[in-house]
């Protein structure tokens, strides 16, 4: 394995996802929820990703936040050169990019003093314990007061039963001939016929079968950054605390919001228990074991910055949100830990019909009258549990709008173009949310044919078409590829007239087209 590596898997190149809990609104609204203060809002504002993989992520949040400026490194040059490119075609001036390993990012010279937001997006339990000891110290120095540390990581006791099925499945890899793609589908064999023969690991843990077959439907080079780094450990909440409590960092909550209602989490029993924990600490410990918790988003904070309860209110009151799903009158159907969400129609239609109309603070919507007899705490819950199911997101002041448009348009247009050649990024950027919203490929050339003066859903089709069908590109149709050019050109123009109807009113709301 080549040095430079540090151990991480570098044989396929990684995702270009875009992770919503990245966005800078998401954070503010995350810490508004939890009745703490940001300095989100303010200027001159700093935001470092470490481990940015082909930097979708910051690319599209740059384009959506040019009032930020955004530092991004990787240690793959691969990832650097792509997230470059897109850089450059979107004419970004306020993303920096480097490529370098923990060790080199630590004395960059060219650097800010200090940030306002450090991010690792599924990072910390991928990496070796002295790039741990790197990155805490990078945070120790690097971080402000008040500022936030967004953190993903693999957690235990989730992965405890897997975990051996995680070990077993690398080594077939790392110990395999031939592609790394082969090695995977040998791996993956192997795995199934031990499953099969009835081997005891199987018997006894038997969600593990629900595990592989999800596996399955991963992509490979998911597969290979997920399970082939040397440092793979998932680990506890307690021993993330303790990590970043040695960079002076306190426990603050979830990025995704709909984690900070524990009656949508727990059952009433549960909730009995964890309400004798008094320990934040032990707390989420606890909690992690109630929902055997596998995957955490955290975000920690450098310094106790409550509201006061005053404050808190109006942090809310001043907080903007946007539709980002089209409501059509129907209840929304929510369902998370513990199933289906209970939602009352009468309660959310109101809510959604307004923001059908444009985005609009919470005390726009309480001036309006659409929270009805709701008191104070059922209509925070409810936003809360709207937005952390992304029926609605958090979106920025109109203060800046035009410069966001702008940045994004040539983003998203950069973006679109290589939906021509590829269907690998399937987010645009927003200036409304400040972040990325998921937007296929499909769509992406359906965009492309209306920038191109093409009027009609047919037409769109038609670009579309003209554009796959020399690359040998076929529609996929309930799991079957269409063959011929009037099957593939009539499912293209259905999909072009669904989207015109549900799709495009809510990203031109978004501001996404270009």
């Amino acid at each position: 394995m080549n040095d430079w590596t540090a151990g991480y898997s570098s044989d396929l190149d990684y995702t270009y996802d875009f992770q919503r809990e990245l966005t800078p609104s998401l954070l503010a609204f995350c810490a508004t929820s939890q009745g703490m203060r940001h300095g989100l809002g303010g200027k001159d504002i700093t935001y470092c990703e470490l481990g940015c993989g082909f930097g979708t992520a910051a690319n599209l949040l740059a384009a959506a936040n040019p009032h930020i400026q955004f530092y991004a490194m990787d240690f793959n040059p691969s990832h650097i050169v792509g997230a470059t490119q897109l850089a450059q075609d979107a004419g970004l001036e306020n993303l920096h990019l480097y490529e370098q390993s923990f060790d080199e990012f630590h004395t960059e010279p060219s650097l800010p003093e200090r940030f306002d937001v450090i991010s690792l997006h599924g990072v910390y339990t991928w990496i070796s314990n002295e790039n741990q000891r790197l990155v805490l110290d990078f945070i120790a120095k690097r971080l402000k007061p008040g500022g936030l540390v967004y953190v993903s990581y693999n957690t235990l006791p989730g992965w405890a039963a897997a975990t051996p099925l995680s070990r077993l499945f690398a080594n077939r890899i790392q110990n395999g001939t031939g592609s790394i793609a082969d090695r995977i589908e040998a791996a993956f064999e192997f795995c199934e016929n031990l499953q099969d023969t009835g081997a005891r690991y199987f018997t006894d843990n038997p969600a593990l079968e629900k595990r592989l077959k999800k596996m399955r439907s991963m992509s490979k080079n998911y597969l290979a950054h997920e399970y082939l780094s040397l440092g793979w450990q998932p680990m506890h909440f307690a021993d993330m605390a303790e990590d970043m409590a040695s960079a002076k960092l306190s426990f603050m909550g979830s990025a995704n919001p709909i984690d900070h209602l524990d009656d949508l989490n727990l059952q009433p029993e549960h909730s009995a228990l964890l309400e004798q924990e008094v320990d934040p600490v032990q707390r989420e410990s606890l909690r992690d074991i109630l929902v055997n918790e596998q995957f955490r988003t955290d975000i920690f904070i450098r310094g106790n910055n409550a509201h006061t309860e005053r404050g808190a209110i109006g942090a809310w009151f001043n907080t903007a949100l946007a539709l980002t799903r089209p409501f059509n009158g129907e209840l929304p159907e929510i369902k998370w830990r513990l199933g289906s969400v209970p939602l009352e129609l009468h309660q959310c239609a109101p809510i959604l019909r307004a923001l059908s109309q444009g985005p609009a603070t919470v005390k726009d919507l309480l001036d309006q009258g659409v929270f009805g007899e709701m008191n104070w705490g059922e209509i925070t819950h409810l936003l809360t549990t709207l937005v952390g199911a992304s029926h609605i997101t958090p979106c920025l002041p109109l203060e800046g709008a035009a410069e966001r448009e702008a940045a994004c348009h040539a983003m998203n247009k950069a973006v679109s173009k290589r939906a021509e050649d590829s269907e690998d990024i399937h987010f645009l950027a927003s200036p409304v949310t400040g972040g990325g919203i998921q937007v296929n490929r499909f769509e992406q050339l359906f965009l492309m044919a209306m920038h191109e003066g093409r009027e009609t859903p047919e037409q769109w089709a038609e670009l579309a078409w003209m554009i796959l069908a020399p690359q040998g590109q076929r529609v996929l149709k309930d799991g079957r590829q269409l063959e011929t050019p009037e099957e593939n050109l009539a499912e293209l123009r259905v999909q072009a007239e669904e989207f015109a109807v549900t799709r495009l009113p809510i990203l031109k709301k978004l501001g996404v087209l270009f």
